[in-house]
């Protein structure tokens, strides 16, 4: 067996691896304190001047007689002319700077000129994930007290059940077809002829959006993005990624693709669910990327394996791909192996990893997971999840649960030791949307800068590269100290008719009960039981973060998120496990 001395890191290996401003009309909204003008509406402008005749939106709006695809699209010059022109009437009825706008409008042309529209105005989008449910989705909008809706008939529908929710707001924009009493429709806000639009003034500490997290592990909440964050993204994404000028895209999540116009990218909008990514026709999906000659594509790990298994089963290749971008949830190296096999030699797949507050962190290649830290993290080390991006600065410190008050290098545990994952940097965002007492656990303060706290558990290499073991929150503490869920559950993993596996913890920390929860793959559900216990409990015995292990149960099907169907709610877990 391969080791690994996480004092010393890893073996060597061979890895081929011109701006006018309108003057304001209401105060900046203050987040940070960089005083810098900076609108990231701007970049539309930018593209529009380096390439105006180039597609910069692509929808696929029906289809012809011979069962083709039909597609519809913006260029960059019609996208920023076509943003200007509901700027321009978004104002006339009531979305000014720093109004909280509630946008919930699906991937669409409309979709891509009303962001951009807001941006201009210097309002504030506000946008919820519709994959985390009704429930979580209508607290979310109540606690971002929102002052304009912007919505198609389905979000409007929503906004009459639940009236209560909705109380804050003053505009009502409907989207498409329908029409909604005291709401403007699209057509009326939509203001002709063309007449160019200004930016407002925003700064670089104003905030730009409000983006809510998923809510899949932990409490949903409103993450304030600045101008000067979103200007980092994309500045972040551009190097490190090598986005070139005649790149052409296929986000499959809604909010990547917005960073498509700032970087003179062509956003392909796929036929599909965003929120069900795990469900799409890997037909289409292929389709589309022959049809449109595709170079980028962002998806998810389910996504990826969804298509990969297609691909593999039909011989399937993707010429055209240059990269694939796969965040979400921990990309498994079985995954990115399957997916890979349909791609050209020279073709890359990138696992970035960061969170709702702080993207992109960290980012590995494939190449250098398949050859290189496959074998470690199947032998429970941890995946991982890369070296830092751009000027991002990363740390592990000792675990606590408790807030930390001030930043001291004393904090951070030696190389090699598993500790806390905290990040420091332009894209990091400082603040949540009025939740004080979120917001004092996950920042440490550390003079003018401050560090944010990602909730992970991991550890870093003499390579700089850091090894995701699991979140903090799902540690399992024994007598004999903590157990992380990704390290314990890799060896586990390994037994062939194991789908997948989860640690859980049953009583009270520092005296909790290991107990591993196992979903067997579809093809072994009949499988003896009691053997296939005594063989799993042979493996743990071998490594020695699972010998203290001695209690395995089997569950029909893991409680797992709805957008990714990888994120194991393992709460729901320990509750079942202790029953």
């Amino acid at each position: 067996m391969d080791t690994i001395d996480r004092v010393d890191g890893l073996p060597e290996e061979d890895v081929n691896g011109n701006r006018g401003y309108r003057e304001p009309d209401a105060p900046p909204i203050q987040a940070d304190t960089d005083r810098r003008p900076l609108n990231i509406a701007y970049r539309l402008k930018e593209s529009a001047v380096k390439y105006p005749n180039k597609r910069a939106v692509v929808y696929p709006a029906g289809w012809d007689d011979s069962n083709r695809v039909a597609y519809t699209h913006l260029t960059f010059t019609q996208l920023d002319k076509e943003s200007d022109c509901l700027a321009h009437g978004l104002e006339r009825v009531g979305i000014r700077r720093g109004t909280r706008t509630l946008l919930m409008v699906p991937p669409s042309l409309d979709f891509f000129a009303l962001t951009f529209a807001l941006f201009k105005i210097g309002a504030v989008p506000v946008v919820v994930d519709p994959g985390m449910g009704v429930k979580r989705m209508i607290q979310c909008i109540q606690e971002s007290k929102p002052e304009g809706f912007i919505g198609i008939a389905k979000a409007h529908l929503l906004r009459w059940r639940y009236p209560a929710f909705f109380r804050t707001v003053t505009t009502w924009v409907s989207v498409g077809r329908r029409w909604f009493p005291g709401a403007f429709n699209l057509k009326q806000v939509h203001q002709r002829p063309w007449v160019p639009y200004q930016p407002a003034v925003t700064y670089a500490d104003e905030i730009a959006a409000i983006l809510f997290t998923t809510g899949a592990t932990g409490p949903a909440k409103g993450v304030i993005y600045t101008h000067g964050n979103f200007d980092a993204q994309v500045r972040h994404i551009q190097s490190y990624f090598g986005i070139g000028p005649d790149e052409i895209d296929l986000p499959t999540f809604p909010l990547f693709s917005l960073f498509d116009p700032a970087l003179g990218m062509t956003a392909v909008i796929p036929d599909m669910d965003p929120t069900r990514p795990a469900e799409a026709d890997p037909e289409k999906i292929v389709d589309i990327i022959e049809d449109q000659g595709i170079t980028n594509m962002f998806g998810s790990p389910a996504l990826l394996n969804h298509v990969g298994e297609h691909g593999r089963s039909a011989g399937i290749t993707l010429p055209s791909l240059r990269r694939v971008i796969s965040a979400g949830a921990p990309v498994m190296p079985a995954i990115i192996e399957k997916f890979s096999g349909m791609l050209p030699e020279d073709a890359e797949i990138y696992t970035p990893y960061g969170a709702t507050e702080a993207m992109p962190v960290l980012c590995l290649g494939a190449k250098e997971i398949l050859s290189a830290t496959r074998k470690f993290s199947e032998q429970g080390y941890g995946i991982c999840v890369g070296r830092p991006v751009g000027d991002i600065t990363v740390g592990i410190i000792r675990i606590t649960d408790n807030p930390i008050e001030q930043w001291s290098d004393d904090l951070l545990v030696e190389k090699g030791e598993i500790g806390e994952i905290v990040v420091k940097g332009d894209v990091v965002t400082r603040r949540y949307f009025e939740r004080p007492q979120e917001e004092t656990a996950a920042k440490i303060p550390d003079g003018d800068a401050f560090w944010h706290r990602m909730g992970d558990v991991g550890w870093q290499d003499n390579k700089d590269r850091v090894w995701f073991c699991g979140r903090k929150t799902h540690r399992v503490v024994t007598e004999n100290g903590p157990l992380f869920t990704i390290p314990c559950e890799a060896i586990f993993n390994q037994h062939p008719a194991v789908f997948r596996s989860a640690l859980v913890g049953v009583g009270r920390a520092p005296h909790q009960k290991p107990v591993i929860c196992i979903e067997l793959n579809k093809n072994d559900k009949n499988v003896n039981k009691d053997a296939l216990k005594h063989e799993l409990l042979n493996l743990a015995a071998k490594h020695p973060m699972t010998q203290e292990i001695k209690t395995i149960l089997f569950h029909d099907g893991f409680p797992v998120d709805i957008r990714h169907n990888a994120k194991i709610y393992r709460e729901q877990l320990a509750a079942w496990a202790t029953k």
